[in-house]
């Protein structure tokens, strides 16, 4: 009995490989020994051929290819050329002389993107209207959303200190994506204190704590910041050292309130331009009257645009607004805006369950397979007037603006677009999600979704994407 079974032990011995070969990702899959969770798919469009797969109905978290998603739904509602808009309106009309007699109002419009360029710009067309001074106060109304209750940690802390740009609170009515933004340049002499200015004024809208020191030439530039509120005013602390040789540093630190930061920012860009408002800024959670007539306005940048922003550089607030705005009601929530893309989602043929807490993939919560994000991708492909615009916003590894996904062979780098997800807390989460063409030009589309456990706390990027990159590789190679 022993040699049958010995032979049988040798024969299912010899197929391991065999086995491991089947699931298409042998390299990848080596995470799983290591106590990593893994749902990964890759599979040829033209005729939904499996090419690889490891636990691809498996629910875990995508991070930022959450993004994939938002965008997908923003195009399949608004098209590639929307516009988001932003107004000035008033119950009153100028008189001959430039004078409003009532309130100047913001209506908060949803523009995810909309930046003190915008703002100057939007001034410069009321003076043009012929206003010259209101009488009343300038209203920065953010009745659509806002304020957005915080729902993760970084932003529930940037409503009291925030030392990052990314954990910014949202608002309708938000400009410069809800942060405020410094410029620091070196002092006259070693010894003086750093210059200090606003990024977009020479005088700074917020208060500014300057403890940077201003040091000799070539003595390296070490720069900390964390923006505080204290007696409900925003204050950028400042602390460090600067070169007198050194190029002036723009740094970015999450407002507060982005509509109160709107309300400072606009009230300054209106006198500025020549307009006084005599009553002060203050926010509301009120809709402009129906009766209000438009005195200015500004659009944003085309939606195909945005996209292309909130996709390469994962911009967590404008993926979180571009949500929000997919909500039909005012008041909306982050939750909501999920609920809206998953909405969208259950129209794609065979996607399987999807949760969705946020549009930006901060939410820890937010839960999909690789199955089900392929199914997403392989359902944009099919729609031309949808799919180049979606396609552009993912990023090949070998021109990428992010220069962590620059690794691989020259096949990995130059035949796969991608978009990628990362989460450090309460678990590490690694995901990537995209297209590739074979070397006969074949489209296909991969997910990789790994997240840890309590005993995996840590994952490099390298650890995920040198054995992907090899597997794939393999795939448009054999394909």
């Amino acid at each position: 009995m022993r040699r049958p079974l010995s032979r049988l032990c040798l024969f299912l011995f010899c197929l391991l490989p065999v086995i491991a070969l089947a699931s298409g990702f042998p390299q990848l899959g080596r995470l799983a020994d290591k106590g990593f969770l893994i749902s990964a798919e890759a599979r040829l469009i033209d005729e939904s051929k499996v090419l690889g797969a490891i636990e691809p109905d498996r629910q875990l978290s995508p991070a930022s290819v959450t993004k994939s998603y938002l965008a997908a739904a923003a195009l399949d509602r608004w098209g590639p050329q929307h516009r988001f808009a932003t107004r000035l309106v008033s119950e009153a009309r100028p008189t001959s002389d430039g004078l409003l007699s009532g309130d100047l109002i913001l209506d908060g419009g949803g523009d995810p993107a909309l930046t003190t360029e915008d703002l100057w710009r939007l001034a410069q067309r009321l003076h043009q209207a012929g206003v010259r001074e209101v009488e009343g106060r300038l209203l920065i109304s953010q009745w659509r959303f806002g304020p957005v209750e915080c729902i993760t940690t970084d932003r529930c802390q940037a409503r009291e200190r925030s030392a990052n740009a990314y954990s910014a609170l949202l608002s309708s009515a938000g400009v410069n994506y809800g942060s405020w933004c410094v410029s620091v340049a070196p002092g006259d002499a070693p010894g003086q204190p750093a210059r200090v200015a606003g990024c977009d004024s020479q005088a700074a809208v917020l208060e500014i704590d300057n403890r940077v020191e201003t040091r000799p030439d070539n003595s390296g530039t070490e720069l900390r910041a964390e923006r505080v509120t204290r007696d409900d005013r925003d204050i950028m602390v400042l602390s460090g050292q600067i070169s007198t040789n050194a190029r002036p540093r723009d740094i970015y630190r999450a407002s507060s309130d982005p509509a109160e930061q709107m309300a400072v920012t606009l009230l300054a860009m209106l006198e500025q331009a020549g307009i006084q408002v005599r009553g002060g800024a203050e926010t509301t959670l009120a809709e402009p009257p129906a009766v209000s007539r438009t005195l200015a306005e500004v659009e944003s940048k085309p939606l195909q645009e945005l996209l292309l922003r909130v996709m390469n550089y994962s911009n967590n607030f404008m993926a979180d607004v571009l949500a929000l705005n997919l909500v039909e009601t005012p008041r909306a929530d982050l939750r909501q805006g999920g609920a809206a893309i998953e909405t969208f989602v259950a129209g794609i043929p065979d996607h399987g369950p999807l949760t969705l807490f946020s549009g930006s993939g901060l939410t820890t919560e937010n839960r999909t397979s690789a199955r089900g994000a392929n199914a997403l991708l392989e359902s944009i492909y099919y729609r031309p007037s949808l799919f180049p615009s979606f396609v552009a916003t993912l990023q090949s590894p070998g021109n990428g603006v992010m220069r962590f996904i620059r690794r691989g062979s020259p096949t990995f780098q130059h035949h796969v677009m991608l978009k990628t997800g990362t989460l450090n807390q309460p678990v590490a989460v690694r995901a990537v999600s995209g297209y590739f063409r074979t070397r006969s030009g074949r489209w296909g589309v991969f997910t990789v979704l790994v997240n840890g456990t309590g005993s995996t706390p840590y994952l490099s990027w390298p650890e995920v994407l040198d054995p992907l990159s090899v597997d794939l590789e393999r795939i448009i190679d054999t394909h």
